[in-house]
């Protein structure tokens, strides 16, 4: 798994080539190359440079075989290759080149205090600043903050430089092997920067580190900005702020771009280079508020965070702003990676609007006193031939003046900034804004344009009905005032576990922190003018864990990032200020919500026990994880993803007894002895063993735990914990979720022939009879779809419509189906051919998104297991044509399974089972066609219903 030394200007042409791939290469970076017994990189040693010409000359053979490929980036420090501009032809070429592993395509990704330091037990005389460091002054030093993002405001007062002389410099000297881009004024804080753009345009922004979008600057300030800084917004005076660890050093890696419209962009191809540079400079922590993948953890840019683990890098990474879907909405799923979610603090401000019915709602807003005024909804202030539905969000240019004009206007949240929506009110004349969540969400604290009162849903449904019934509506604004609230709970944005890819196997996410109305630095130049500003999001929360990993790396040099990770993890709260549950949407949250829970950073700096990880703990699980098709785990010993050394114990499909292992260090310098509490998930049972562990300083000692289910209900997660404690008073808590299952089977086999059979084996977790039968093996219905004009990935699937490079199948399924499947094939189609797909259901309220499959070429594939019976939609877009074809024809082929085909069977029909039991069943099948696609589905049951299923492919 690996990556380059990265120019610091690293523009690359957006003229010539179809488009951007990151090439990886055979062999291991310089990272995952260091000797084992090296706490972290150091780029510049005879051997990483010995390491790097290796690597390079690979690269240069490779280029060679491809003529006419432009190379964007090396990459060799955390991911062994580089990204370039070819064409479809060049990719399929190359990835036939020995020597490639791997040819992906480039994705463009978006972007994910004046109070946290004080509710995080940082400030005060008795704070961990204080108490770890002497004063703040001290707090982070040696530690060097990589911040991979939009880019930094050198000139903000969060980032001036730091009194001199330094008393870590001569640390900071030894393992810093950075540079400071021309095009900015570093200093002793911000000692580096550099930027990466491979080719969109971005037409107002700066060509350089400096930052034009303000997220970058946010997070860097949040992460380790300095001390005691007066926030100052729109000419007022607003507190003073400061980073978690305000000593450290910050170099930041511009990857992020603002596209228009407020959007900022970040392309793949740029963060593996930022992230492989940020390694080979030396820096200690990577904070990244960037989208990731939900369902891989081998994709380039977890694989360059993998190595740079590997070279001692601590990891933050925002969970994602997805909310609550119902299934997992959690990104950044890699054990090498600490995955934050948010969380509010306790620094509100309250609001009240008084309607003229007399009724008061009470919501946040920082504005002063507004009297009765007129209230008028957006869409009734709407201009003339204004967009319905922007007027109903307050988008910029849609209000009348003639009709807002010194009234307060209703305008809904969503899409555009809310900052946006208060500023088009005053662009109209308008006196104030009710801000109205359409759906559960935060409610923030603004500094709008307007005097603003944001209320929730409930309170905007019945402002909506206050208004439809009113002939001359009025409202009333009290001025904002700061409270003291209940905190944290978690924000309704936040994403929410368990991670896809190891199907609930790790707990994810890690950690929460204060992601809700986060005070830091911005960008004047989207900021309308100011240095300072609020923002929420993940991407704030990520900052804050980042941060406080540099406070414990500051304090514990010796400490790795696993070690950091285990820290935090282990002495985190699970219940707010009040003393009650952390709660989400008014009931009590859960380990999906905040992972082991609320960071508590002054316990983290003495956690007593650490759980730790290694590069092959982690090659395990990705092999228990992964589709064999993207890794190889030949050499690769099998295990449970779930006995992965991890400070908290998940299992997503436990079939009647399961146990695990797990081992703790000591990282004291004394002798201890732990003793147990556990804390059992309902209906199941909890047998540790050892009962007591006795841990010599700095070494380790090793327990097992043994879940048996007794009533737990099947295909529900139960969450519990298990905590060590000394008499010194550590307590090392493991959070604990598990999922009961009545079988355990494979997801999926395989056969190429026409004829065959193959063994299933089946863990069992009750007591009667496991049946199995087949449904199929059905051949496929075939659609042709004739496509050209491919446009690199430009299909909008807010707004799903067929075009000359987009088709569409409809495909009807009937209620009790156990499978919809829908695939193309790339062997069927020229090299270079690439197609995306996208599957919608067809609802009352319109098309729903329920899958995507946007691989690197034409093979394509979306399941969906016990789908709701109804119409599907799915679409197939053409990303790319081989060279010399001006269209090709598309062959789209569904399964919908629904009963047997008469070509397949399972011996036996059923079998004894038992709680931890194992049988095996044979699958047979006869008398297919050779060249056609046939798929099936093996139906488990308990004698009564279905209780799992595997998915068969046979391809003669």
């Amino acid at each position: 798994m690996a990556l380059t030394s990265i120019p610091s200007m690293s523009e690359a042409a957006a003229q010539g080539p179809t488009g951007t791939y990151i090439v990886q290469l055979v062999g291991e970076p310089v990272a995952a190359a260091k000797p084992d017994g090296d706490t972290r990189l150091d780029s510049h040693s005879a051997a990483a440079k010995q390491r790097s010409g290796l690597l390079a000359q690979n690269r240069t053979q490779v280029l060679k075989s491809v003529p006419g490929v432009k190379k964007l980036y090396d990459y060799q420090y955390t991911f062994n290759g580089f990204a370039a501009r070819m064409t479809p032809e060049q990719a399929a070429k190359m990835a036939g080149t020995p020597g490639v592993s791997a040819v992906i395509k480039d994705e463009a990704r978006t972007l994910d205090t004046v109070s946290t330091p004080r509710f995080l037990g940082l400030d005060g005389a008795t704070g961990a600043w204080n108490k770890q460091f002497g004063d703040v002054s001290h707090a982070g030093e040696g530690v060097i903050v990589g911040v991979v993002d939009s880019g930094i405001r050198t000139d903000s007062p969060s980032f001036a430089a730091l009194p001199e002389p330094r008393p870590d410099q001569a640390i900071i000297d030894s393992k810093w092997h950075g540079t400071c881009d021309p095009t900015i004024t570093c200093n002793n804080k911000v000692i580096g920067a550099h930027w990466y753009l491979s080719g969109f345009a971005v037409p107002e922004e700066h060509r350089s580190p400096l930052d034009f979008d303000g997220h970058g600057s946010h997070t860097a300030s949040t992460a380790a900005g300095n001390n005691n800084v007066t926030a100052v917004v729109n000419g007022v005076p607003v507190g003073q702020i400061s980073g978690m660890a305000p000593a450290a050093r910050v170099a930041a890696y511009k990857v992020c771009w603002e596209v228009g419209g407020g959007n900022a962009s970040c392309s793949t191809a740029d963060s593996v280079a930022a992230i492989d540079q940020a390694t080979a400079d030396g820096v200690d922590v990577i904070n990244f508020s960037i989208s990731g993948s939900l369902t891989t953890n081998v994709d380039p840019v977890a694989i360059a965070f993998y190595n740079a683990a590997k070279a001692g890098v601590f990891v933050s990474a925002s969970a994602g702003n997805s909310g609550d879907q119902g299934a997992s909405s959690n990104a950044h799923n890699a054990p090498w990676i600490t995955t934050v979610a948010a969380s509010t603090h306790d620094r509100l401000w309250s609001a009240k609007a008084t309607l003229g019915n007399g009724v008061t709602y009470t919501g946040v807003g920082l504005g002063p006193v507004v009297p009765s005024a007129p209230l008028i909804a957006s869409a009734a202030a709407a201009k003339a031939g204004a967009d319905a539905n922007q007027a109903r969000l307050c988008f910029t240019g849609t209000l009348d003046p003639a009709k807002a004009a010194g009234k307060i206007v209703v305008c809904d949240r969503g899409t555009n900034g809310r900052t946006d929506k208060s500023a088009e009110v005053k662009a109209a004349g308008g006196v104030g804004m009710l801000l109205l969540n359409v759906t559960p969400n935060s409610l923030n604290a603004d500094f709008h344009f307007v005097p603003t009162v944001h209320l929730d849903n409930v309170s905007g449904a019945a402002v909506r009905a206050y208004l439809a019934g009113t002939a001359s509506p009025t409202a009333a604004f009290a001025a904002g005032t700061p409270v003291a609230g209940r905190a944290p709970e978690m924000a309704a944005f936040s994403s929410k576990g368990p991670g896809r890819i190891s199907n609930g196997d790790l707990l994810k996410p890690d950690l929460t922190a204060p992601g809700v109305d986060v005070l830091a630095a911005v960008s004047p130049d989207s900021s309308n003018g100011n240095g300072f500003g609020t923002l929420s999001g993940t991407s704030m929360s990520s900052p804050h864990v980042a941060g406080l990993g540099a406070l414990l790396k500051s304090k514990h040099q010796d400490w790795g990032p696993m070690a950091i990770k285990s820290a935090l993890m282990t002495t985190a709260g699970q219940v707010d200020n009040t003393g009650a549950p952390i709660q989400r949407d008014g009931a009590n949250a859960n380990p999906f919500d905040f992972g082991a829970g609320h960071v508590k950073p002054a316990n983290a700096f003495d956690p007593g026990l650490v759980y730790e990880s290694t590069y092959n703990d982690w090659d395990r699980f990705v092999c228990a994880t992964e589709d064999a098709l993207k890794v190889n785990c030949d050499d690769v010993p099998k295990r449970d993803a779930s006995n992965l050394n991890y400070p908290t114990i998940a299992i997503g499909d436990l079939p009647g007894v399961q146990t695990v292992t797990r081992r703790v260090t000591n990282v004291t310098d004394t002798n201890a002895i732990y003793h147990l509490d556990v804390e059992a998930p309902p209906g199941f049972t909890v047998e540790v063993t050892p009962t007591k562990l006795v841990v010599p300083a700095h070494s380790h000692d090793d327990y097992k735990v043994k879940f048996t289910r007794t009533t737990a209900p099947f295909n529900e997660f139960q969450f519990g914990s298990l905590t060590w404690h000394d008499k010194p008073g550590h307590k090392v808590r493991s959070a604990i979720a598990l999922r009961a299952t009545p079988v355990s089977v494979a997801k999926e086999i395989v056969g190429t022939s026409t004829s065959g059979s193959r063994d299933l084996g089946v863990d069992t977790a009750f007591a009667g009879t496991v049946t199995a039968s087949v449904n199929g093996l059905a051949a496929a219905n075939t659609t042709p779809l004739l496509l050209k004009n491919p446009t690199s990935g430009s299909f909008d699937t807010a707004n799903p419509m067929t075009s000359d490079h987009t088709g569409k199948v409809v495909v009807t399924v009937p209620a009790g189906a156990d499978l919809l499947k829908f695939a193309t094939f790339a062997g069927e189609y020229p090299d270079g051919t690439d197609v995306d797909l996208f599957a919608y259901l067809q609802t009352p309220g319109g098309l729903v998104q329920v899958g995507n499959s946007g691989g690197p070429d034409a093979s394509e594939s979306i399941s969906l297991t016990a789908p709701a019976a109804g119409t599907y939609e799915i679409y197939v877009d053409l990303f790319s044509l081989g060279m010399g074809h001006s269209d090709v024809t598309i062959n789209g082929y569904d399964w919908v399974l629904s009963g047997s085909a008469g070509n397949a069977s399972v011996t036996p029909s059923s079998q004894r089972s038992r709680v931890g039991g194992f049988v095996t069943f044979t699958l047979n099948w006869a008398g297919l066609e050779a060249g056609k696609h046939y798929l099936g589905f093996v139906t488990y049951g308990d004698g009564t219903k279905a209780v799992g299923g595997t998915t068969v492919r046979v391809d003669p």
